[in-house]
């Protein structure tokens, strides 16, 4: 086994190296500010090309590249920690999904058209149903990876017919001739309200927006540090990267922006309330992930990408830091129950330092890097005047402080539940936590020197905000740490039994799902088959077992008998010669 594991670290180095590399070109890239759009013909056409591959390099895709190749290097360095047990074929398998993976996203980043992007999204979304069912042998495994392949593949749908639908009214894919188009006024087409709710279909299911968000906590079937690059860098942002790159397009039909930025309020809503009640630690944050996706989404609804943007980016530090926390707690105790852990902050006090830091940055606590990006949509969604998403983005607030403190207090502190002998991960977990855990503590220093002057909103936003963020805090220590109010007597009580019994069942939604697959499909699927047997193949079985039985009577005229073959020739031509007589006449 020795062989084979040192095989699987050499495929993870070469792996490792190959990021870091790209890491690096990243940071020169972003630090020198480049610029550059290169295409060339894919598709050729008598009046130029239909499709086109290259390069779209600008500020977005500079960012994007950055935390990509940063948190995919610390992915698969902590991956050789996580996964040491691992032998050489899966961890070689492992490492390539992992490369693919990166691969994909960076190759959508840079994308200079729809039509290159959808290629890319495409194998982005391949990618997670390979790394969600890595361990396939785990039948929750393999439904996990199958359901969510399907459930992105709606939205996806959606996607392709727009961006078709859009060539075929403006004649490009080419993002810099529909923006360009689009800021001349010269973009005035029939239907381009469907075709850009359709594009945003494709952007539904990626990053996980109601209706099509019921695939993402189940993806928690996969290994943590899968968990952690879908949440922080790749297959989610995807979503938000499509509508934050499309902004000029979506801009031209505020209706479907207005629906944006509804839908976008209500998922952070609806998932936080669902992660309020959940017990395996990954769950939790998934639902966080599904609940901050929400709020980008809002944000790009109200008007306002560039706080979209800058949540997009400062929630893949702290997200990657609270997956990456939560695995090396898992891999200590070697369970997701929160309830079945307590007191891990005697034995693992690095890891609750920096799980600390990415709960209060997730929770919007200043001076932390998730405090300002957070104040940057509320106060675009504040000033764009929708005051219903607002609400449900302030409540999201309380609740997100809440859930988080909540894992904070059972799974670190209180009474010691875990079984056998938690310890600190090794360095290579260590590592990426603690860098992770920095940068979310220099991103927020920043953004507070960047926005000491100019600060978002009316000025009673953020103390409002910070004391939502204080009062879910201060609720979940009451309740799981203090003990001054009981949660089973309080999950007892009307209506927190009602809600506590719907979010715990997902509100029904993976059962409708499930119902509409079983009679909807399964019941198409029967029909089909019937369809199939009696029909197709029944009217081929005729015609089979015809030919079979008059090739068993026609085989029963044969006697082997030499003047019955004779006879019968003979007869064969009086018979002739009777015909052509009485044709003849």
């Amino acid at each position: 086994m020795a062989p084979l594991r040192r095989a699987g670290h050499l495929a993870g180095g070469v792996s490792i190296a190959a990021i870091g590399a790209a890491l690096a070109g990243a940071l020169v890239v972003w630090a020198e500010g480049a610029r550059s759009d290169a295409t060339w013909t894919w598709i050729p056409a008598d009046d130029g090309p239909m499709a086109t591959v290259g390069l779209l390099v600008d500020p977005l895709a500079n960012a994007m590249l950055v935390l990509v190749t940063l948190v995919s290097l610390l992915v698969q360095v902590y991956s050789l920690g996580y996964l040491h047990d691992e032998r050489a074929p899966a961890l070689g398998r492992y490492y390539t999904y992992q490369s693919l993976f990166a691969f994909s996203m960076l190759g959508l980043v840079l994308s200079p058209s729809f039509v290159q992007m959808f290629v890319f999204w495409e194998l982005v979304g391949l990618c997670s149903y390979l790394l969600i069912g890595y361990w396939y042998a785990r039948p929750s495994a393999a439904r996990a990876a199958v359901k969510a392949f399907w459930v992105t593949k709606v939205g996806d749908l959606g996607f392709v017919i727009g961006i078709v639908m859009l060539w075929a009214a403006t004649g490009t894919f080419e993002f810099e001739a529909l923006f360009a188009k689009a800021q001349e006024h010269a973009l005035a087409i029939d239907g381009l309200g469907t075709i850009m709710f359709l594009i945003y279909l494709g952007a539904v299911g990626k990053s996980a927006q109601f209706p099509l968000h019921v695939w993402l906590p189940d993806a928690m079937e996969g290994p943590t540090p899968v968990s952690a690059l879908i949440h922080a860098a790749t297959m989610v942002t995807a979503g938000v990267f499509l509508v934050t790159r499309a902004q000029p397009l979506f801009a031209l039909v505020p209706d479907v922006l207005t629906l944006i930025g509804w839908v976008g309020a209500f998922t952070a809503l609806l998932a936080a309330s669902m992660a309020c009640v959940e017990g395996d630690i990954k769950r939790v944050l998934a639902y966080s992930t599904v609940s901050q996706l929400g709020y980008m989404m809002a944000a790009a609804g109200a008007g306002a990408p560039d706080a979209s943007f800058l949540h997009l980016l400062t929630h893949g530090l702290f997200k990657a830091l609270l997956f990456l926390g939560a695995g090396a707690v898992i891999h200590a105790v070697g369970t997701n129950d929160i309830f079945r852990m307590g007191g891990l902050f005697r034995t693992m006090p690095q890891t609750c330092v920096v799980f600390v830091v990415g709960t209060g940055a997730l929770a919007g606590l200043p001076p932390l890097a998730g405090f300002f990006s957070k104040e940057a949509i509320l106060a675009g969604v504040w000033e764009a005047g929708m005051t219903g998403p607002f609400l449900m983005l302030a409540l999201t607030v309380l609740l997100t402080a809440f859930y988080m403190a909540r894992v904070v207090f059972l799974a670190f502190f209180g009474r010691a539940l875990a079984s056998g002998h938690p310890h600190e991960p090794p360095w290579t977990m260590r590592g990426p936590l603690w860098l992770l855990a920095a940068l979310t503590v220099v991103a927020g220093l920043r953004l507070a020197l960047a926005e000491s002057g100019e600060p978002h909103g009316p000025g009673w936003l953020a103390p409002a905000s910070v004391a939502l963020a204080a009062a879910g805090i201060a609720l979940a220590w009451a309740m799981y740490q203090r003990g001054t109010v009981d949660p089973a007597r309080l999950d007892g009580t009307f209506p927190f039994s009602a809600f506590g019994f719907m979010a715990r069942r997902r509100y029904g939604l993976d059962a409708l799902y499930g119902g509409l697959y079983r009679g909807f499909i399964l019941g198409f699927s029967r029909l089909i088959g019937w369809i199939d047997r009696y029909l197709v193949d029944g009217v081929l079985n005729f015609l089979s077992a015809s030919t079979l039985r008059g090739g068993d009577l026609l085989r029963r005229i044969q006697s082997g008998q030499p003047q019955d073959y004779v006879y019968g020739v003979a007869f064969g031509v009086l018979l002739l010669l009777i015909w052509a007589q009485w044709w003849g006449s």
